[in-house]
């Protein structure tokens, strides 16, 4: 059985260049053949600033929104979160969505195409690694920067990227897939 991995678009600004991005990256994820891609917009989940009455720990959601929240999260073996950096940490979105679920995470890997300015982004991913372990998520290592994402889109908003980008994607994948499948009997324990 393939392994699937969400790929989650974190940002929620109308305007943003994230899901062309993701897109790419789906498509990467799609042709390395090791997971099963699915796109995630956390923008269509429409979360408010956390609203269960309930402990997440609990799983008593009683919000649509939460619970189709903690059905994307549980379906997945692994993560990709595609974010930018905002004021040098992640955007607020990711942060808000990671609160809503607890156990939904445990025992999963992720990785983190970020992007931004000069930094690519690598703050905001840096902060999203301290989060990521508070909730048993295993933050690899190997991680894809965007410096300076706006020069490589072209005139339609598509997402080109250089060569260091494709062969950082490749080494994530490879990364994720080894952490996903070994991570597995603890996922099945949960």
């Amino acid at each position: 059985m393939t392994l699937k991995l969400n790929i989650v678009i974190s940002s929620t600004r109308p305007v943003r260049v994230g899901p062309a991005l993701a897109e790419w990256f789906h498509d990467f994820a799609r042709a390395h053949g090791r997971f099963e891609p699915v796109l995630v917009d956390l923008a269509d989940f429409n979360l408010p600033v956390f609203d269960e009455p309930k402990h997440p720990r609990l799983r008593q959601y009683e919000h649509a929104h939460t619970k189709k929240w903690s059905e994307s999260v549980s379906s997945a073996d692994a993560f990709v979160f595609v974010m930018p950096e905002y004021n040098y940490f992640a955007p607020p979105s990711f942060v808000n969505a990671l609160n809503y679920l607890v156990a939904e995470w445990a025992y999963k890997t992720a990785g983190i195409l970020s992007y931004g300015g000069v930094s690519g982004g690598l703050r905001a991913a840096q902060s999203a690694k301290q989060l990521l372990t508070t909730l048993r998520v295993m933050p690899i290592p190997e991680g894809v920067p965007v410096p300076m994402v706006t020069q490589l889109l072209d005139e339609e908003g598509v997402f080109k990227p250089n060569d260091l980008i494709e062969n950082g994607a490749r080494t994530m994948l490879d990364e994720l897939h080894r952490w996903a499948a070994a991570l597995k009997p603890l996922r099945s324990e949960v």
